[in-house]
């Protein structure tokens, strides 16, 4: 948190502000992107967000959402104005106390011009007041805000903030969060973190939830609705909150039976990937009519469709490993789309390994062997798949079958320091499929850009020589001794929608 430093007297605040460089007097405009070329005007420039505390009033009668944001930030640059990433109708803007002006520009552009410039290395407060209907704002043709029978849920990627709150709405922004929601007696607000209290008035409810650990735009997370609300305690002394609609029906049961399951899954892989980054965990799955499931930090999100089939401990092994590899460590752009899917997905590999149904290594073959060299599948490059491709089914498949082609060159203990070091060494903020590489070089002593560039970048199939030198067996489905598909496997094809938003 940045405080601001007033000096006291008129003297001295004549003295500060012949402080201010001479740029400071007028300032540049702060970008309205932050630069990820997929997506060119998500995030913005010139601050830099320390923290959201944001007090909300909710009706899900009518899915009426009233707020008021508060923004601590800091300038990297003299700034005359800046952007926010926000949708809902907007009726007052504050900077450090002054009532500043603002208009709308572009898909979800809040344009804000300070009453003064201001200059660099400036602790700012920005106050947003705001209200509107999230369900009836649309960017770029679709809405990320979910209404369901008894509320609504904010929760997608790589953007889901625009309906709920003004941000700067790329990873490479992370924050601390406070979110307090008021909804009417009955009702259940849910989102990331702990919760602090909860009060009643007058027929309405307050909860306050805190999320007390860096945590990107896009795992942030609102659900309101009729919730049975389950708490508990994992083996490793981590309170577990878990929430399901009350009205899942068929797929109620299926879904408990899986998502209950999240604090002894949360300690099997801490095993894999180092100790639980944070001081909550949970889940929730709301009534929606969503397929996908998503990573929101300490409480998951599920699709009741996730548990259509019964009960699917594969889906939530793969949110909760984006607790590591996703939240924790998160991508400097969108591109290293990688470093959160393919080692998600390897870890619904590692647990069909421990379940008995199909190691690591038979899965890996079954994906080789059951694409043909000419499938789509092998054009995409999971090391930078595109926009267009940043879900597509070849980041998930191909990019754990990369990740066992490195665990086979580098041998098993350097692969498994590594999955556990990676995490420690970027805590809490963002890295590059580049930073992965060098990491797995100095780890291992072992040069691996062929090893990367053959099974990330390349937009064909590996060929059967560089398949046998990375321990892949180099059979097509249907000739003598090819791979047979593992028992795991359409547990883990079900999930194939997981993030297909």
């Amino acid at each position: 948190m940045h405080r601001r430093i007033i000096a006291p007297g008129a003297l001295a605040a004549a003295s500060v502000l012949l402080a201010i460089p001479a740029s400071a007097a007028s300032g540049t405009p702060g970008a309205p992107g932050i630069g990820d070329p997929y997506y060119p005007a998500y995030g913005n420039g010139g601050y830099d967000v320390s923290h959201y505390d944001l007090r909300l009033k909710y009706q899900p009668a009518t899915d009426e959402l009233e707020g008021t944001a508060t923004i601590l930030a800091r300038t990297t640059q003299d700034l005359s104005r800046f952007d926010l990433d926000f949708l809902l109708d907007v009726s007052e803007v504050r900077v450090n106390g002054a009532v500043a002006s603002f208009t709308t520009a572009g898909e979800h552009e809040l344009v804000v011009t300070p009453k003064s410039p201001l200059a660099k290395g400036t602790a700012v407060t920005v106050v947003v007041r705001y209200r509107g209907v999230p369900s009836s704002k649309k960017a770029y043709g679709f809405t990320s805000w979910h209404r369901t029978p008894d509320g609504g849920v904010g929760a997608n990627e790589p953007e889901a903030a625009w309906w709920w709150f003004p941000s700067n709405d790329h990873p490479l922004d992370k924050a601390t969060y406070d979110v307090s929601v008021l909804v009417p007696d009955g009702t259940q607000a849910i989102s990331n973190g702990t919760l602090q209290s909860t009060s009643s008035r007058l027929g309405w409810t307050r909860f306050n939830w805190r999320s007390n650990k860096p945590q990107a735009t896009y795992l942030a997370t609102l659900a309101v609705g009729k919730f049975d609300i389950t708490t508990g305690t994992s083996d490793s002394g981590i309170p577990v909150v878990n929430a399901y609609s009350k009205d899942l029906g068929d797929n109620y049961d299926a879904a408990r039976s899986s998502v209950e399951r999240t604090g002894e899954i949360a300690d099997w892989l801490s095993g894999w990937f180092g100790p639980y980054p944070y001081n909550a965990l949970g889940g929730y799955v709301p009534n929606t009519t969503t397929g996908y499931a998503l990573e929101t930090q300490t409480r998951p999100f599920y699709s009741p469709r996730q548990f259509a089939n019964g009960s699917n401990t594969s889906v939530v092994v793969h949110e909760l490993a984006h607790q590591w590899y996703g939240d924790l460590v998160s991508v400097a752009g969108w591109k290293d789309i990688w470093i959160n899917e393919g080692f998600a997905r390897y870890a619904q590999w590692l647990w069909s390994e421990h379940e008995g149904e199909g190691t690591a290594q038979e899965l890996a073959d079954y994906v080789y062997a059951s694409h043909p060299a000419d499938d789509p599948f092998w054009t995409v490059k999971p090391g930078d798949p595109g926009p267009e491709n940043q879900f597509d089914i070849a980041v998930y498949d191909r990019g754990a079958l990369a990740l066992q082609a490195l665990r086979n060159e580098i041998g098993d203990d350097a692969f498994f320091a590594i999955l556990k070091g990676w995490p420690q060494r970027y805590a809490y903020g963002n890295a590059s499929v580049a930073d992965f590489q060098r990491y797995a070089e100095q780890v291992s002593g072992k040069p691996l850009a062929a090893l990367f560039d053959t099974w990330l970048f390349q937009p064909v199939k590996p060929g059967a020589p560089a398949a046998r030198e990375a321990s892949v067996a180099a059979r097509t489905l249907g000739a003598p001794g090819a791979p047979v598909q593992p028992r795991s496997w359409k547990k883990i094809a079900a999930t194939n929608g997981v993030h297909a938003h």
